[in-house]
C-alpha cells in the first residue's frame, strides 16, 4: 500500500507546477490555479508521509521527485509544447530507469 500512497503523491507532485504555470497562462484565473497548486503540494506531502512510514526516507524521496520530474517532463511536452530533444528523453528515461532500480532494490 506504500508504494500506491508514495505513487499518489508523485501524481499530486505534478500537479503543483502544472497549476503554478497555468496561472501564468490563464491571468484570469491567476488564483484559482494557485489555490489548485498549493492543494496539489499538500496532498503531495500527506501522501509522501504515509509511503514513508514503509518506505526508506531516500528511496521515498527519490521516487517521489523522480516521478514528479518525469511525469511534469511529460506533461510539458503534451500540453504546453515544451522541447522533445533526444537529451530531454534520455534524461526522463535516466530518471525513471532510476526510480524503477530504486523500487528493485528496497
Amino acid at each position: 500500500m506504500s508504494w500506491i500512497y508514495l505513487i499518489v503523491a508523485s501524481v499530486f507532485e505534478i500537479g503543483w507546477p502544472v497549476g503554478f504555470k497555468l496561472s501564468q497562462t490563464l491571468a484570469h484565473q491567476r488564483a484559482l490555479w494557485i489555490a489548485f497548486a498549493l492543494v496539489c503540494m499538500a496532498l503531495s506531502g500527506f501522501f509522501l508521509w504515509l509511503a514513508q512510514r514503509d518506505i526508506p526516507i531516500g528511496t521515498a524521496y527519490a521516487a517521489w521527485t523522480g516521478i514528479g520530474a518525469a511525469g511534469t517532463f511529460l506533461v510539458g511536452i503534451w500540453f504546453f509544447g515544451d522541447a522533445a530533444s533526444l537529451g530531454r528523453w534520455l534524461g526522463a528515461v535516466m530518471i525513471i530507469g532510476g526510480v524503477i532500480t530504486l523500487k528493485l532494490a528496497n
